[in-house]
């Protein structure tokens, strides 16, 4: 977590100066082009079919065992698959070229764009070649490792982007850029990998047993269904504003979800850190045992989520106007419906993190499927209507009509083997709290005029102290709370 966090504050910070020299030296449009060739590309990524969490659960039981003639059989299947998967995605991918015009209401003056469109297909391809390899060292819980290779490249990578951009302001060295940096990305963590467990470089490798590849065969058929849902519903929002609204709005919301996706990836830290730890307890403990713990994350993930959620909509507007200007901001309603698909995505993760390292794929495999349907019928309808308000309300409402309840359902039902009752208890009174916090620190900043950077930075003051000041009073006199304090207090005496 400590790696980790470092190495994500570093990376925003590079990640927002390189934002703004991309807005000072190209146009919006780009921007659309981006998050949009980005999101078609995720689409493609469907072919991995889940395989990776499929394997990477099964690789939890014998790393605990030492068992090294099962991980490298499971390792050679990885790395068989992922090779497949990246080949499919550089023809599949190419393939899609001469119809881009499918996915933007109207082609922008941008030249080369079924090049820059190829480049991200490569980009996209290669990486999944020697990728397989980090997951081994992820769940022989060395996350750090993958941490530092990962930040050390975004950052030179991004330094080497701005000082292209404003020699050239050349696109596409600009992805070039971007597809070296994947590429080394991988074969350096390959390397380590090898350096790291020895006996990945052995020639000699038994087939896996019949029973280990009916289990992977299982996973995989129930995780296609949620790696459909995944894709779909998370990476079909900048097609639909492409194709309904337009790619300008692609651009403004690309910038939303450049900060979501900072969020986000320091608040995976803690579910990253803790997964391949809860996939060694899931193999040795009780299901007391698991789901004290499993409480314990839920708690540690309301009060992240809580908390950024309310920094995320009292803030983000005013921090867009300061960064990129006026002409890059949505309307409050539309930054509600963002914070609120935000809010309702990231309490999903402790359910999320624990089902995927409890192997429980199989028994909510058809969720996503009704998930999607719900997603884009109701994105569509409304977003012809609401425009972006509407694309995002479908996401919304797609979230709470499925996986609010069934993830929770599944995870109690067959990995705890209890009732969920105080999962929606606690859920309750997480919600509660997180929503007297907002109400309370919305109004303290409204007596704040304008989005000065003054006033940003007493917003900032604010956010920071009463949601938690809040949270403290509420939560106090629980265990989990009680267990977090003495944990800080452990880390910190040392």
């Amino acid at each position: 977590m400590k790696f980790a966090t470092v190495g994500q504050i570093l990376g925003i910070l590079i990640g927002f100066v390189s934002r703004k020299v991309f807005v000072m030296c190209l146009s919006a449009e780009y921007l659309g082009l981006n998050g949009l060739f980005s999101n078609i590309l995720s689409m493609l990524a469907l072919a991995e079919l889940g395989v990776g969490s499929a394997i990477v659960y099964s690789l939890y039981k014998p790393i605990a065992q030492e068992n090294t003639e099962e991980i490298k059989s499971l390792m050679r299947l990885y790395k068989q698959i992922y090779t497949a998967v990246g080949v499919f995605i550089l023809i599949a991918g190419s393939a899609l070229t001469p119809f881009l015009h499918l996915f933007i209401r109207e082609l922008p003056n941008i030249p080369n764009i079924r090049q820059i469109y190829f480049i991200y297909v490569v980009n996209s391809a290669i990486s999944y070649f020697f990728t397989y390899k980090r997951s081994i060292i992820i769940a022989n819980q060395k996350w750090y490792v993958v941490t530092m290779y990962h930040y050390s490249l975004y950052f030179c990578m991004n330094v080497a982007q701005m000082f292209v951009l404003w020699l050239t302001r050349d696109f596409i060295l600009f992805l070039l850029i971007q597809t070296a940096s994947t590429f080394a990305e991988n074969v350096l963590l390959s390397r380590k990998a090898d350096s790291l467990y020895a006996y990945l470089r052995d020639k000699v490798i038994q087939p896996l047993s019949l029973d280990v590849k009916n289990e992977i065969k299982k996973n995989v058929f129930a995780m296609i269904f949620h790696k459909i849902g995944s894709v779909v519903v998370f990476s079909t929002d900048n097609i639909l504003i492409s194709k309904l609204v337009g790619l300008t709005a692609v651009g403004i919301y690309s910038n939303y979800m450049l900060i979501r996706v900072g969020v986000n990836t320091i608040t995976s830290i803690v579910f990253q850190s803790v997964s391949a730890s809860f996939g060694n307890l899931n193999a040795l403990a009780s299901d007391e045992k698991k789901i004290e713990v499993f409480q314990i994350i839920n708690f540690a993930g309301a009060w992240i989520f809580g908390f950024c959620s309310i920094c995320f909509f009292v803030l983000v507007n005013p921090f867009i106007s300061l960064w990129l200007g006026d002409e890059y901001l949505f309307p409050i309603t539309t930054v509600f419906l963002f914070v609120t698909s935000f809010y309702l995505t990231g309490m999903r993760q402790a359910c999320l993190t624990v089902r995927d390292v409890m192997g429980l794929f199989w028994y909510d495999r058809y969720k996503p499927v009704l998930e999607v349907l719900i997603n884009l019928i109701v994105s569509v309808i409304l977003g012809q209507i609401w425009g972006v308000n509407g694309i995002l309300a479908g996401t919304v409402i797609s979230t709470l009509t499925t996986c609010f309840w069934i993830e929770p359902y599944v995870l109690y039902k067959y990995g705890f083997h209890c009732p969920m009752s105080e999962y929606f208890v606690k859920y309750s009174m997480y919600f509660t709290a997180t929503f007297l916090a907002a109400i309370i620190t919305t109004l303290i900043c409204n007596i704040i005029p304008d989005y000065g950077i003054k006033a940003f930075f007493g917003k900032l003051v604010v956010c920071g102290v009463m949601p938690n000041l809040i949270f403290i009073g509420c939560y106090r006199n629980t265990l989990e709370f009680k267990y977090i304090i003495s944990v800080i207090r452990m880390l910190l005496s040392r």
